[in-house]
């Protein structure tokens, strides 16, 4: 099934010689949350910027709600919010009067109830007739959230929407997305932040080089590259660890006090008895045991950092 951003085949190659997307095939679901991770330079900003027909693609094509970017360029962007990096408002001009502005840039008609409740919801209410150089960073960056909502998109692009910002904010705008998504809007988002990604994300795709190298539900991904680890705090220090140990897989630290064991999350039942068996067998006894499974922050960092083959 085509997915509300369909994107195959995508290239983009700059005049100066270099490539900034490589062959990016994706396909986002209509309602998820789809997170976009990858290091800085990887071609995030750049995809986000294809597909909301800021930058022009070199090959490929993108739909967007079914609408080609760049053939029916009007009809694709009206689905799409943008909530870009950069703080890009006119100093002078007040709250209500941007946001409405906004609305109206996309043939929309004047819907007042509306901008309110936008303005409600990301606390500027009391702000609307201010001009923007009186508001502070953050609430500036509630402005361009609001200026993104303020056609009622089916789409919604968060670029680093969390990059310098309070954690009042940052809390209230992910209560934002949560009824956004409820609503049945689908949400991209770039972070840093990726314990953000790891718990609002339905699906997280990794970037690196230009190329799209991972797209996985995020309940999979932590399944099938996530590793457990487990570690025992021993009532007397060994010297060395035993061949049995060692050949399971345990090291020892250097003070002999502690015991780890890396194992896969499917494997835990059974490796994780057999050891604690061997533990009892051997006569080594422990005072305490903590378990700890790879976070996405984990997963991000080895995927990132792999040669590419």
């Amino acid at each position: 099934m085509t997915g509300i951003i369909q994107v195959d085949g995508l290239n983009k190659l700059y005049r100066g010689g270099f490539q900034a997307l490589r062959d990016v095939n994706l396909s986002i679901r209509k309602g998820e949350i789809f997170a976009l991770l990858g290091p800085n330079g990887a071609g995030k900003t750049t995809l986000i910027s294809i597909i909301c027909g800021i930058v022009t693609p070199s090959s490929g094509t993108v739909l967007a709600d079914g609408h080609d970017i760049v053939s029916d360029y009007r009809a694709a962007r009206s689905r799409i919010g943008l909530v870009p990096q950069e703080l890009t408002t006119d100093a002078f001009e007040s709250v209500w009067n941007t946001v409405s502005f906004s609305r109206g840039l996309f043939g929309k008609p004047r819907d007042d109830a509306h901008i309110e409740k936008v303005l409600r919801d990301l606390s500027l209410w009391d702000k609307r007739n201010n001009r923007l150089l009186e508001l502070s960073g953050g609430m500036k960056r509630r402005v361009m959230i609001a200026k993104a909502l303020s056609h009622e998109p089916q789409i919604l692009f968060l670029d680093e929407p969390t990059a310098g910002v309070d954690v009042e904010l940052r809390r209230d705008m992910w209560e934002m997305v949560s009824s956004l998504r409820e609503a049945g809007v689908t949400i991209i988002l770039t972070t840093h932040y990726i314990e953000e990604a790891e718990a609002m994300a339905d699906r997280i795709g990794v970037i690196r080089k230009g190329e799209l190298i991972l797209v996985e539900d995020k309940t999979t991904l932590m399944d099938k590259l996530g590793q457990k680890e487990l570690r025992l705090q021993l009532t007397e220090p060994l010297e060395r660890i035993p061949d049995a140990l060692g050949r399971a897989g345990l090291s020892l630290s250097d003070d002999g006090y502690r015991l780890t064991y890396s194992y896969d999350a499917h494997s835990e039942q059974g490796s994780v008895a057999a050891v604690l068996r061997q533990l009892n067998e051997l006569g080594i006894e422990f005072s305490d045991l903590q378990s700890r499974q790879s976070s996405l922050e984990d997963i991000f960092v080895s995927l990132v950092h792999e040669e590419v083959a």
